[in-house]
This record gives structure tokens, C-alpha cells and sequence, in this order.
């Protein structure tokens, strides 16, 4: 790596001016700051923030952890958060955790280690609560948890209305005539999925109807364990689920499609996030839509206000082929 050292070698003056040069001190002459800067992009030079942070006794950086960077949704909380740090004059830093409890321990270590300005976090699902997280941060890094949250951790959270968003979403396959409804819920360490469970469970009961424990499959949120509680569900005789999820939901689908069922006269679904591919499958997929872009700049601007309270960004249903038996043109529900 190119230093201050070799700059100032090339120029023929002190290291000090080099770095008086680059972080733009006004005590450096102009021609020398042109010069410094030219020489600088020649060789390649590239600042080291976090040395220059220390140095400055404050951070620009800020960290941002999430189960899995490839997911739309969380991809797209990234880029909310951005949109907002960015503009205040900060960089981030991401990690991913793949679910996995160890990998986010040591996200959070490098973050620390990092000497990162606050962190912004979606808990992976191995984690079972947030004590390891008060270990690595303590009270000197700011945090905010986002999506999957545990409510005991000090700091802002912003959430989706998982409550409300189940609860419409189930009433929803009760007004379209299925009776037999059950559920594809995700793990129940989420706070998250056991809302969206609570949502469903109320639903059903303020409709009268009953709620039947064995069409409630848990920890199914991918495509491989949706199938499998599809084919469960099927010959179950239930004849709709709300999925906590969209990829469990799609699994399900291909399940009840191979016993012969169609959709929506025989089955219903609705799934959860509004993936981009529920548009475009056949049949199309009814599925509650998150906002996570704005949920990922709700987080930043938590950040950068300092917050410690909640945030709710509700949820919208968009109704599709799956679950909607009517003519008419599908409804939404806010």
C-alpha cells in the first residue's frame, strides 16, 4: 500500500505536510495541496478511514448487519440506510451472517474493533436473544435494530406491523371462503414471526372460526420446508395458509400444485415480504408487502438522531391469483 511517506519521498517535502495536505488544513499553500493530491491519485493512495477516525477521536463509519445480503429485502434496507448515512457524511460498513449466531458474534467484534459510530442490525436467526450483542457493544456503540429485533436491547427499533399485517392477511383468506386455514409460521425466537403468528391466530378467532395447533408449521421459512409443510398441509385437508414468508410460501405452492389442487379454487395463499418473483409466478402470489428501503432509512435517521424508541412502518396486501376467488380486480388492503 502507498503511504504518506512514500508521497512526501516523491515530492521532496515533510510526511507531515502530505498529511496536513490531504486533510485539507488551511496552513498547507494551495499549489502544494494541488501538488499533494495529483501525486496522491498517481500512486494509488487510499486513506486509512479508521486510523484518520482515531486520530480525529470520532467515527464516520457506521455498521450494518443482516442475515443475508442477496435477499431483496435486505438489500433494499441497505440501500435506505445508505441513502441517509451516506448523505450525512458517513460510510458503512456491511456484514452478513447467514442466519448463523457465531458469524454474527463476530460481526459484531469487527465491528467493534472497527471503532464503528453505531451499528444497524437484523438478527440472524441462531440467535436466540441479545446478550451477546450488550457484550460486544456495551453502551459505548450506539445501535439499531431493525426487521428482527429483541426487545430487551437498549436503542431505537423499527419494525413492520407484523401483528396487523397477519391479522389482514388471514382475514382476507376467510372473506374469499377457505375455512380450513392454516399457516407456514418462522421461528418463534423471532419477534417477528410470533407476531405474525399472534396476527393469524386472532384473525381466525374473530372470524369464529377455530385455530387448528396441527396446520401450524414452524420454522418454515425457505422454499425446502414450505414444500415439505405443503404437502402436510394438503393432505391435511386445509384448504389455505398465510405464509410468514415468501419462499416458504413458493415451496408450499409447488407442493399443493403436485396433489392436483389449483389455485384459488381449490387453494388459497398469501406469503410475506412481496418478493419479486410473487408477481411473475404462476399463479401469481397474493403476499403482504414490507417497506424495506424506508424501514432501512427510518434506522439511519434513528441513528443520527439518537433515538432509543420504536418505529412501525406498516405493511400493505397485495391481493393476486392465489388467494383471490372473486372476478373483480384484486383489492389492497392498507
Amino acid at each position: 500500500m502507498v503511504t504518506i511517506s512514500d508521497i512526501a519521498a516523491a515530492l521532496g517535502v515533510t510526511p507531515s505536510t502530505v498529511s496536513r495536505a490531504l486533510s485539507g488544513s488551511p496552513r498547507v499553500k494551495e499549489e502544494t495541496r494541488l501538488a499533494v493530491e495529483k501525486k496522491a491519485a498517481e500512486m494509488g493512495y487510499e486513506r486509512n478511514i479508521v486510523a484518520s477516525n482515531l486520530r480525529k477521536g470520532k467515527s464516520y463509519i457506521v455498521g450494518i448487519i443482516v442475515p443475508r445480503i442477496h435477499r431483496e429485502f435486505f438489500s433494499n434496507a441497505i440501500g435506505g440506510a445508505e441513502s441517509i448515512l451516506n448523505a450525512a457524511g458517513y460510510s458503512v460498513l456491511i456484514c452478513q451472517t447467514h442466519e448463523e449466531f457465531e458469524a454474527e458474534v463476530k460481526a459484531l467484534r469487527t465491528l467493534r474493533n472497527n471503532q464503528v459510530a453505531g451499528v444497524l442490525m437484523s438478527h440472524a436467526i441462531g440467535s436466540m436473544n441479545g446478550q451477546h450483542v450488550l457484550e460486544a457493544l456495551g453502551d459505548r456503540i450506539p445501535l439499531v435494530q431493525f426487521d428482527r429485533v429483541f426487545s430487551e436491547l437498549p436503542g431505537a427499533k423499527v419494525v413492520s406491523d407484523n401483528f396487523e399485517g397477519a391479522y389482514r392477511a388471514t382475514l382476507h383468506l376467510v372473506e374469499q371462503g377457505y375455512r380450513r386455514i392454516g399457516t407456514l409460521a418462522g421461528y418463534m425466537n423471532s419477534e417477528a414471526y410470533a407476531e405474525r403468528l399472534q396476527g393469524y391466530r386472532k384473525a381466525l378467532l374473530d372470524s369464529g372460526l377455530s385455530v387448528d395447533e396441527t396446520l401450524i408449521y414452524y420454522d418454515t421459512i425457505v422454499r425446502e420446508t414450505g414444500f415439505e409443510a405443503g404437502l402436510k398441509a394438503a393432505d391435511a385437508g386445509c384448504d389455505a395458509l398465510y405464509s410468514a414468508g415468501d419462499f416458504s410460501a413458493l415451496g408450499a405452492i409447488q407442493a399443493i400444485q403436485s396433489r392436483g389442487l389449483r389455485f384459488p379454487e381449490d387453494f388459497g395463499i398469501v406469503g410475506t415480504a412481496n418478493e419479486s418473483f410473487t408477481s411473475l409466478m404462476t399463479p401469481s402470489m397474493s403476499s403482504l408487502a414490507l417497506s424495506p428501503f424506508e424501514m432501512g432509512r427510518q434506522a439511519a435517521q434513528a441513528f443520527l438522531n439518537g433515538e432509543r424508541g420504536v418505529r412501525v412502518v406498516p405493511m400493505e396486501l397485495k391481493v393476486r391469483s392465489s388467494s383471490s376467488r372473486n372476478n373483480q380486480n384484486p383489492l389492497q388492503y392498507v
